[in-house]
Order: C-alpha cells, then sequence, then structure tokens
C-alpha cells in the first residue's frame, strides 16, 4: 500500500492535522529537514491551544532554550552564571518543588558536573576536578555549549515528569499535550541514544494520559524513539514525513508506514519525486552526492564514484562522476532555486535510476515502480 499523503496551503492547517490525529493517537513522530518549519509548527500547535489566557501545551523547542542566557563576568572572568526568565510559565514549580532535586537525578545520566538554581533567577555550576592528586570544587564553571543544553533538556524533562505524574497539587495540570522539537542539538551520538530512550521511557508511563508531538531533522534520534514508544501496542503511534514545497509555498504530511523513516530514504524519495514531476532543479545533485556518499560509506568505497553505475562505454564511471562533482558544488541556493538544462536533467535521471536499480529500497515507499532510461 502507498503512504498516504495530506497537503496543506500553511503549517496552522498542518497543525490542526497534528491535534485532530490526536484524538485517535497517542504519539505522532515527525521526520522533516532542517528548514522545513518544525519550530513555527511547534508553535503553531501550542497557539490553536491558547483560550482566553489559558494553555494546554507543553513544549520544547528553541524558544525554550531562549528563556536562558549567560552572564559571563567579562570583567573578571570569575562570577559566570546561567540566568533565567521566570515570567514564562515553564518555571512555575521553582518554589514549590524543588526543581533542583529533580533536575540532578536526570542530569547525572549525562554529564559529570553540578549546579545550584538560587532565588534570583540564577544558575551557577561547578565541578570536581583532581588537583596534585586532591579532589578539589571548582564553583562558577561556564559549561559547554553542549552541556548546556543537556542542562536545559534535563530542566524539560523534569518539568514533563511532573505533568506526567499529574501529582496533587501539581501547577502543571493544564498540560494536555506536550511537544517536542529537535531536543539533541549539539550532541554527540551516545547522547544522542540516551535522550531518546529515556524520553521514551518518560512517555510510555501507564498512567501517562497526555498526547505527544516529537519532530525531528535526525534520524538515529528519530528512529531510537520510534522504536522504543512502538514496544507498546496499546499506544498507538503516528509516524510522518513532512516536507515543505518552496515554490508552491505548502506543505505535505507523508504517513511513513510502520517503519522508521531514515533521512537518506527521505531524500531518496524526495529525488525521485522531483525526478517524477519533472521538476528538477539544480541543488538537486548536491542531495544526490550526499546519497551516493553515503551509500558507498556503508558499503566500505572510498568514493561516491563506486556507487555509480558503469556502462560498457564508460566502464569507471568517469563522466557521471564528474558531472556530479561539479554540478554539486556550484553555488546553488534552495531558497532561490535555478532550474536544470534539459541535458543535465538526462543525466540525473540516469544516475538516480541506476543508483535504485543496483542498490534496492523498499518499492512501496515510491509513488510507482520506476525504470532506467536506455
Amino acid at each position: 500500500m502507498s503512504a498516504q499523503l495530506n497537503t496543506f496551503a500553511k503549517l496552522e492547517e498542518v497543525a490542526t492535522h497534528l491535534r485532530e490525529t490526536l484524538i485517535k493517537k497517542k504519539y505522532i513522530l515527525l521526520f522533516a529537514y532542517n528548514g522545513t518549519g518544525k519550530t513555527r509548527l511547534s508553535m503553531d500547535f501550542k497557539n490553536l491551544g491558547k483560550n482566553e489566557g489559558e494553555r494546554d501545551t507543553l513544549y520544547f523547542n528553541a524558544f525554550t532554550e531562549d528563556l536562558f542566557n549567560w552572564h559571563n563576568d567579562f570583567e573578571f572572568d570569575q562570577d559566570r552564571e546561567l540566568r533565567f526568565n521566570t515570567e514564562s510559565l515553564f518555571f512555575k514549580a521553582l518554589e514549590t518543588l524543588e526543581m533542583d532535586n529533580r533536575i540532578r537525578p536526570l542530569l547525572r545520566r549525562y554529564v559529570d558536573f553540578d549546579f545550584t538554581i538560587e532565588e534570583n533567577a540564577k544558575v551557577r555550576f561547578r565541578r570536581d576536578v583532581m588537583v596534585n592528586g586532591k579532589l578539589e570544587t571548582i564553583d562558577n564553571i561556564k559549561v559547554s555549549r553542549g552541556e548546556e543544553n543537556i542542562f536545559i533538556w534535563c530542566f524539560f524533562l523534569a518539568v514533563a515528569q511532573i505533568a506526567v505524574d499529574q501529582e496533587e497539587g501539581s501547577p502543571y495540570q493544564w498540560v494536555k499535550y506536550i511537544y517536542i522539537d529537535d531536543p539533541i542539538s549539539s550532541l554527540d551520538d551516545n547522547n544522542v541514544i540516551a535522550v531518546a530512550s529515556h524520553l521514551a521511557q518518560l512517555l510510555s508511563k501507564d498512567q501517562n494520559k497526555i498526547k505527544t508531538v516529537i519532530s525531528s531533522h535526525h534520524a538515529l534520534f528519530f528512529n531510537v524513539v520510534w522504536n522504543s514508544l512502538n514496544q507498546k501496542k496499546s499506544n498507538p503511534l503516528q509516524p510522518y514525513f513532512l516536507s515543505s514545497d518552496k515554490d508552491e509555498g505548502s506543505y505535505s504530511l507523508r504517513y511513513v508506514n510502520d517503519t522508521p523513516f531514515f533521512h537518506h530514504v527521505a531524500l531518496l524519495k524526495q529525488l525521485y519525486e522531483a525526478m517524477e514531476s519533472g521538476k528538477l532543479f539544480t541543488y538537486h545533485f548536491s542531495i544526490l552526492r550526499s546519497i551516493l556518499e553515503k551509500a558507498a560509506s556503508f558499503h566500505g568505497f572510498n568514493n561516491f564514484s563506486a556507487c555509480i553505475k558503469q556502462d560498457a562505454e564508460d566502464f569507471d564511471g568517469v563522466v557521471h562522476a564528474r558531472l556530479i562533482n561539479v554540478l554539486s558544488h556550484g553555488n546553488y541556493s534552495l531558497y532561490e532555486p535555478v532550474e536544470m538544462l534539459e541535458e543535465n536533467k538526462k543525466y540525473f535521471k540516469k544516475i538516480l535510476n541506476d543508483f535504485m536499480e543496483n542498490y534496492r529500497f523498499n518499492p512501496e515507499l515510491f509513488p510507482k515502480e520506476f525504470t532506467t532510461e536506455s
């Protein structure tokens, strides 16, 4: 069965569709490239839940991270602190629920530093280090960007934990939805896996009644969350691939069946559909090269040209390899697309069709059977 496709004129319509889907589903997973509009979609989803000052969505996105900012003490370079904006409802539980004690056990899963939340909306960090064979505590340290992101994520996770548990007197009883957009920036793969697994563990709790949307551009994160949440068949999950048409200004949600949707497969689908429609632009050569490089690396080759079909008159694939080299290094913008010349379209179609013929992909992911041009 071919994948279901829904097209929308604007992101607010996508957000409405997600809310309607969550009537029957407990989780929605969205895979989308950077620049598609994931963060804007999360805000549209949140805004749809506002009603006369009330709200129903606890969200994590770039705006959540912007609630925190560093004061680095440029004058003396000693009194460094992370400050946060207490005007946000996100910090509503600080005084009553001892958030530092809730954050700390989560944070220890990922990092080796400690922290203190002060009454004046400041966080100070410290780390124990060995100095001359003795353990000493270094106060007022500035943590790395990745460590900072982990701290903010654990802060959010502690709040989400309160919302999920629905503790008596909880200030987060208004939460009906959790929307999480790309919580893994600046993380290495080990932490990506840990964050995804821990998040799925929290959301799959039996007492959790909150519906959740998770969006990401990171294939590994997406697939770990999918595999973890999909273990319980009683918690229906809806996976989507979100894409946008820059020319039309529209958005598409494609249901990706019951398999995780890997990044390179999503790219390949985009190229295939562009080829079928005839709307091939110069930047598509850059995407094609990226796919060929990933395939070559996976199969142990040193160069992407090894994944280009070799013809009798062009045994080494030299011509096609040189074409991709030249056409994938031009100054081609995704936001100011230039259509390919007809001759280049012919080369592009042959290289792509040959690749899909040599390296078999699930045909259900593509609109119709592909054929190799002579």
